[in-house]
């Protein structure tokens, strides 16, 4: 019985919809048995038989995107092990640690709550770009194995949280926890017993239909809540997961954000203490300052295509320790498993802060300040949007322009820097910018828009353009 993926659910670095319309229980059955079949297929595990991790996240959908999954599995004749509802890392953990082959997180992580999605990974290394393509072809042709799986059910959250404070070394700590009503929560209340200090929650209680904010800490509304109970307890600190638990949003002690890209700044600033020379991953979208700052630790500073999948499979290409996003995901492969782990970077912050003996708010301080805008996102249509880059590339390499094409376009100027992308998740192009002053800041904006006009683009966006890193409080981010 052949099935057909609506052609947005297939993305580059997961499979994410909207449900009822690009995603339904028929998908997610689809999901789960072309997967099981390429895992069989493969060889994977052909004495005992394939199996696979399934967890699913707090939406509303998920439990019935789960049932379907599994069900695909079964039918695949692969062996299905459920671990229930949790955050994605929890998932990643099972995978890595269970006598599985594979895994599959349903998951809208931090898109709006009638979202879904799903997030793979197979004999620990991502499941995305060709790999998706595959399972969509598959599906497609219903080119399915046959079979009928088990199933049973391995409770592994206190696993996991034991697993996040392992060799723990902090001090205590004040600290504040919003979990968003996402995935996290339930981790977050076992994980703040298992730690030394003072600890404050929030919204810990997963609900779908997330109440109190939405769950994306790379917005600061967002953070509006954590902000106001860091400053009334006067907190060390606070730190807010998205959705599923996979992303760190954090707050110092004067209720300044840390963005993902400076936030790996003081990560590499421990990694590097004891892994001097090692390789360090961030992606395009990510402060100067921070190439620069792991340069200047004796690291080796590598530019990365965005995305969590193609991080993760680039961190193990080098051998990096350490890796990361501008949109919070934190990848460490020093002493964890390589993965985006929200939950177990707050633990890696705690620790850190103490090694290094300084505030957060001090380290923030110590920062270059430099002024850029947010990721400024705008509507492109899809049959467009990768052309539009290349026309802009065109137009640059006529006039000699200095471009890094990494990851769509990053153009260095006397002024700093701008990005222009097509993303790979939306029918949108991507921008960004930095530099060192306003005056700076606002030509490489309009070097931005003189490119798109060329191109028969008008940049849509009336929000705050710029935000400060450093000394400087942050007005906008998306």
């Amino acid at each position: 019985m052949a099935h057909r993926f609506h052609p947005t659910l297939l993305r580059e670095y997961d499979m994410r919809g909207v449900v009822g319309r690009t995603l339904t229980e028929a998908d997610a059955y689809a999901v789960g048995r072309s997967f099981g079949t390429i895992v069989r297929r493969r060889g994977i595990s052909p004495a005992g038989g394939s199996r696979i991790a399934i967890g699913y996240d707090g939406r509303l959908s998920s439990p019935a995107l789960e049932e379907a999954v599994v069900k695909g599995l079964q039918d695949s004749g692969t062996n299905v092990v459920r671990i229930g509802l949790g955050p994605t890392p929890m998932l990643y953990y099972a995978e890595a640690v269970l006598d599985v082959d594979g895994g599959i997180q349903i998951t809208g992580s931090h898109n709006p709550a009638d979202h879904n999605g799903f997030k793979l990974v197979l004999q620990h290394n991502a499941f995305f770009g060709p790999d998706i393509l595959e399972m969509g072809a598959m599906a497609a042709a219903g080119d399915w194995s046959e079979g009928a799986g088990t199933v049973e059910t391995v409770a592994i959250m206190d696993r996991y949280a034991a697993r996040l404070v392992e060799g723990f070394d902090g001090a205590a700590w004040r600290i504040g926890w919003d979990a968003g009503n996402g995935a996290a929560g339930p981790v977050v209340d076992k994980l703040v017993k298992l730690l030394p200090g003072e600890h404050h929650v929030l919204f810990t209680q997963i609900d779908g239909h997330f109440p109190h904010h939405h769950p994306d800490p790379t917005v600061e509304a967002n953070l509006a809540d954590l902000k106001a109970l860091v400053r009334s307890k006067k907190l060390d600190f606070g730190v807010a997961f998205d959705g599923d638990g996979d992303r760190i949003g954090v707050i110092d002690g004067k209720g300044r954000v840390i963005w993902g890209d400076q936030l790996l700044g003081i990560f590499a600033e421990l990694v590097l203490k004891d892994r001097p020379n090692a390789p360090i991953v961030a992606d395009v979208k990510s402060s100067q300052a921070l190439f620069d700052r792991i340069a200047e630790l004796g690291g080796r500073p590598l530019m990365w295509k965005t995305g969590h999948s193609l991080i993760k499979s680039r961190m193990k290409q080098v051998a990096a320790p350490l890796g990361g996003e501008m949109t919070g995901h934190v990848f460490f492969a020093d002493d964890y498993y390589g993965y985006d782990d929200g939950l177990y970077a707050a633990v890696r912050l705690i620790r850190g802060l103490t090694r290094l003996g300084r505030s957060l708010a001090a380290l923030h301080d110590a920062m270059p300040a430099l002024i850029n805008t947010p990721e400024i996102r705008f509507p492109v249509d899809e049959s467009r949007k990768f052309a539009v880059v290349e026309e802009v590339r065109d137009r640059l390499h006529r006039v000699g322009a200095e471009v890094d094409e990494t990851d769509g376009l990053r153009v260095s100027t006397v002024d700093g820097w701008w990005l222009l992308r097509a993303s790979n998740t939306q029918d949108v192009l991507v921008a960004r910018a930095e530099s060192a002053t306003e005056a700076g800041l606002t030509r490489l904006i309009a070097e931005i828009d003189s490119q798109l006009a060329d191109s028969g683009v008008i940049r849509a966006f009336q929000a705050p353009d710029r935000h400060s890193m450093g000394k400087n409080d942050a007005i906008a981010h998306e």
